[in-house]
């Protein structure tokens, strides 16, 4: 018979009419998962041959009398190739590669035409924010299974078009929550001292040693909007410098140390000395802080934006900043943003708005630089290469933000004829029973499934299985009107 050349089969995307697929599934931390994929040890230490069917990958060697986890090998699979754009992270580079698979590296973004002419031969792609990831650019995806950005957004990636298609996504929701809150310190004290403009003076120059207008932090309010991961530790460290903190959220949420609650978004407006926003894109923050809600702040209170570039009316707040109703804001996300570094890069074709705005007294604006720290780039990269890695391996989805988030626990060594299906299907009357109907005959050891709307997702184990039997279960399950995506581990 003839063998297939992928261990894989998408059928062709079929929206479901009349129903809409969220672009928000619940985030969970990846690292709450600890496992992090082995490296490989070649079973046979004397230089023999591989397995037919691991395709160069080595497998691991369980240790006597461990139940070591088994890193599955695709079923009739080419070598997996991972494409990393945007300069993710080295140690991710490193730990995928170390996984056997092919990464192809590359320092900068590609656009949307690069990408159509050649995702089709990759099955990973990891990306930051630049990258932007459309219902083309998936269309064209052929082998693409899985999208590792390296970053807290995913508004980058077009999230129904990868579901549709059987493409999980996976960010880095937490881990440069830290790095931010401590930028955001840093911007109160420039703030409150004009450190900005002072130091600009003093490159050019001038002398200008001034008291008036500028504070300590000592007593002063802090208005948190969005007391999520880094809310709530920039709460702690506020609190620690001797200010007091007050936040609003869409949810009750439990203060820590001595900040309370706003009830409404007008309150803190109207209380705080300093109002820092820590929110997610969505349709409900676009425009949040627009000229009412800054009209509604103290006068002479500053406003600090490290979240989305969509959620602050810039030019409206550079009418604030003239009026001197604000004395001062740090700006680090823009509406638009330059898709490589380099001089000129940030002007008014970009932004109308943009000489006026660096025109203004006591205004820091940064390229985006909130999660960008060595320390924060470096968890990311261990985050998203683990939940890849998880994926690939063994087609756990859990963090995933797109896709229903299932896992089983892992295949050991000592369990040599099983297999593991990963069934990805339309969620649909009838589709678990035609599964059912093919591996009911067969051995099932374990098996879960959840569902995201219009997307389910399966997991199960099969053991006692011979290589005839392998090849039934893939060829039937590819066939069921219900499949999106089957994929078969061994």
């Amino acid at each position: 018979m003839t063998v297939p050349s992928q261990s894989f089969t998408r059928a062709e995307p079929v929206s479901p009419p009349g129903k809409g697929f969220s672009s928000f599934a619940t985030i969970q931390n990846a690292l709450n998962d600890p496992y992090v994929a082995p490296a490989r040890v070649p079973i046979d230490g004397g230089g023999g041959a591989q397995p037919s069917h691991s395709h160069g990958r080595q497998r691991s060697q369980s240790l006597p009398g461990t139940q070591a986890p088994r890193v599955l090998q695709p079923f009739d699979r080419e070598e997996i190739r991972i494409l990393l754009l945007e300069n993710v992270s080295q140690g991710a580079v490193s730990m995928l590669r170390e996984q056997g698979f092919q990464v192809d590296f590359h320092t900068g973004s590609w656009s949307e035409d690069e990408l159509v002419e050649k995702i089709g031969e990759y099955h990973a792609i990891g990306i930051r924010s630049k990258t932007h990831l459309s219902r083309r650019v998936f269309e064209a995806a052929r082998k693409l299974l899985v999208v590792g950005c390296f970053c807290i957004g995913t508004n980058q990636v077009d999230l129904k078009a990868a579901g549709e298609r059987g493409i999980a996504v996976f960010n880095s929701p937490f881990a440069n929550s830290r790095s931010v809150a401590e930028l955001v310190i840093g911007e109160l004290v420039c703030l409150s001292r004009q450190l900005a403009d002072r130091a600009s003076e003093m490159r050019s120059g001038t002398w200008n040693k001034v008291s008036k207008g500028c504070y300590e932090l000592r007593g002063k309010l802090l208005g948190i909007i969005g007391y999520g991961h880094i809310g709530s530790q920039l709460s702690v460290l506020a609190e620690s410098m001797g200010m007091r903190v007050i936040y609003y959220d869409v949810l009750p949420l439990m203060p820590l140390g001595s900040a309370h609650q706003a009830e409404t978004l007008e309150e803190l407006l109207n209380q705080a000395d300093f109002v820092t926003l820590h929110v997610p894109e969505l349709p409900e923050t676009r425009g949040m802080i627009g000229a009412k809600e800054l009209a509604q702040m103290k006068k002479g209170s500053y406003l600090i934006n490290n979240s989305r570039g969509s959620v602050v009316d810039l030019e409206a707040l550079t009418d604030a900043l003239a009026s001197k109703h604000i004395a001062g804001c740090a700006v680090d996300v823009y509406p638009r943003e330059p898709a490589k570094n380099g001089e000129n890069a940030f002007t008014n074709e970009l932004n109308p708005w943009t000489s006026r705005l660096q025109s203004q007294p006591n205004v820091i604006m940064t390229p985006h630089i909130g999660g960008s720290t060595e320390e924060a780039q470096s968890m990311i990269g261990i985050e998203v290469g683990n939940a890849l890695c998880r994926y690939l391996n063994f087609g756990s989805s859990i963090g995933a933000v797109n896709f229903p988030e299932v896992t089983l626990r892992h295949i050991t060594e000592s369990e040599a004829r099983a297999i593991r299906i990963c069934y990805v299907h339309h969620n649909q009357p009838g589709a678990l029973l035609a599964v059912n109907e093919i591996i009911g005959s067969h051995n099932v050891d374990k098996q879960s499934t959840d569902s995201l709307k219009d997307i389910a997702y399966l997991l199960a184990d099969i053991s006692d299985v011979s290589e005839n039997d392998i090849r039934d279960i893939y060829t039937r399950l590819s066939k069921t009107p219900a499949c999106i995506l089957t994929r078969l581990l061994s």
